[in-house]
């Protein structure tokens, strides 16, 4: 198998799409539009991705959390200017994949199928294309009477005759390495702009006695380009709806797939029940079995089987089979929740661990916690985890009972089977079998409400 090689166009301002951030950042459910470019070249076989930059660069650097080396783009002269950018990175053997970083829709499928027909017909260069019903703006494709490819036209530039064509240039392209460096060598700037344009390179490859032809993909959406953000909103309704159809055929219900966000590394499992305003990201997986209610929000957290998950939010995090969390919970980084646990409305836990069969109902706050099985903890209750400089654990045992309003002001223990009284603050660690109190001995000033107002 031959090296194969990606560099990806992402140097633009974009500036159709109003914006401070650079164009290629901007996300697509769960990640930047250049992420998905970069992605589809590796699902494709690219061995290594060079990412031209140029505006914005050290935001675009910044974002990317990809194995990619970068080359810079100083002015932008076209893009036969930016892939020169990368001309180091271009030199050697094997075939080199031309991308944009405003293109988030191509797959890695295709691009690997024009790989395989790219070095079947042993092509010094393979253009991407499609047929559109309406090709205006677009560069066409012009084959010979047998279907032969004779060369890609520019819109401005086609004769009548041309324009009637609906074959169109992605502006995606595979190279054999070598033709792409020598064509490179050659191309000019002599056009009304002044630019250097990569399409030029097919008539030189062609020249030089390399064989240049075009693979038609059918889905016409893999090539569509996002300028405004008019079209990164039907660039993320195509993908969504990508998304969400294959979990659908695959058993996933959605009461509304239209208002459901998943993004494409998230796996779903046949049977879970997904319903309106969920959006689920990363890493995430939902077991079969799940409900995860409206307007609930999941991140980078694995949602075991049977499980209940009602409006609320959950990052990083994994809850175990038969728990139920919310509604208007808050589950945050590094928690673990096991299983047939309670966490009710306005419940927040954070880098904390709970037992099974636990019941927080309501209004809690679990900071930097090691919980028991089968806890309860009253309404009100706070770990008070952070003295100003650090963080400290608290640690409840199994079968301990928090009353109502209680503080636990961390380092402390409570041991297995320790009850705490209502409207405590408890400092100090309360034994097994232990009721810990620590509040005032309440005391009633008779006829005190009638002297204050005299």
């Amino acid at each position: 198998m031959s090296v194969m090689k990606a560099v990806i166009l992402a140097a633009g301002a974009g500036t159709r799409m109003k914006s401070d951030k650079p164009k290629v950042i901007h996300k697509i459910l769960d990640r930047t539009m250049l992420d998905y470019a970069i992605e589809a070249a590796y699902e494709a076989g690219a061995q290594e991705v060079c990412v031209i930059v140029g505006h914005g660069r050290d935001e675009v650097m910044e974002t990317i959390k990809h194995p990619v080396s970068y080359a810079i783009q100083h002015e932008q002269l076209g893009t036969g200017h930016a892939v020169m950018q990368a001309k180091e990175f271009i030199q050697g053997e094997g075939n080199i994949l031309v991308l944009f970083g405003d293109t988030p829709l191509i797959t890695g499928e295709s691009l690997s199928k024009l790989k395989t027909v790219h070095e079947q017909y042993n092509h010094g260069v393979t253009v991407l294309t499609t047929h559109v019903t309406d090709p205006t703006g677009y560069g066409r494709i012009i084959r010979d009477e047998q279907g032969q490819f004779l060369k890609s036209v520019e819109h401005k530039d086609a004769t009548q005759d041309e324009l009637k064509v609906n074959e169109i240039n992605s502006g995606m392209y595979m190279f054999k390495a070598e033709a792409l460096s020598k064509a490179l060598g050659q191309l000019t700037n002599h056009n009304a702009q002044g630019e250097y344009y990569l399409p030029d390179t097919l008539s030189i490859i062609q020249k030089e006695g390399e064989l240049v032809d075009a693979m038609a993909i059918e889905n016409v959406t893999e090539i569509l380009g996002v300028n405004n953000k008019v079209q990164l909103f039907e660039a993320t309704t195509i993908m969504r709806n990508r998304i969400n159809h294959r979990l659908m055929e695959a058993g996933v219900t959605m009461i509304d797939a239209n208002q459901v966000y998943i993004g494409k590394d998230v796996v779903v499992e046949a049977d879970a029940i997904l319903y309106p305003g969920t959006t689920i990201e990363g890493k995430s997986i939902i077991k079969s079995g799940a409900h995860i209610g409206a307007n609930s929000k999941i991140v980078n957290s694995i949602i075991e089987s049977n499980v209940t998950v009602e409006n609320s939010t959950i990052l990083e995090s994994k809850v175990e089979e038969g728990s139920t969390v919310g509604p208007y919970a808050y589950i945050r980084p590094n928690s673990s929740i096991g299983r047939n646990v309670k966490v009710g409305d306005f419940v927040e836990i954070k880098n904390s661990t709970i037992g099974d069969g636990t019941k927080i109902s309501h209004l809690t706050y679990v900071g930097d916690a090691d919980v028991g099985r089968e806890v309860n903890f009253g309404c009100g209750t706070v770990t008070v985890n952070y003295d100003g400089v650090k963080k400290h654990r608290t640690i409840i045992k199994d079968h301990a009972f928090i009353g109502c309003n209680t503080n636990l002001v961390s380092p402390v223990t409570v041991e297995e089977n320790a009850y705490t009284a209502a409207g405590s603050t408890i400092t100090k660690d309360v034994p097994q079998d232990a009721l810990g109190i620590a509040r005032s001995r309440q005391e009633n000033k008779i006829n005190w409400v009638k002297k204050k107002r005299h």
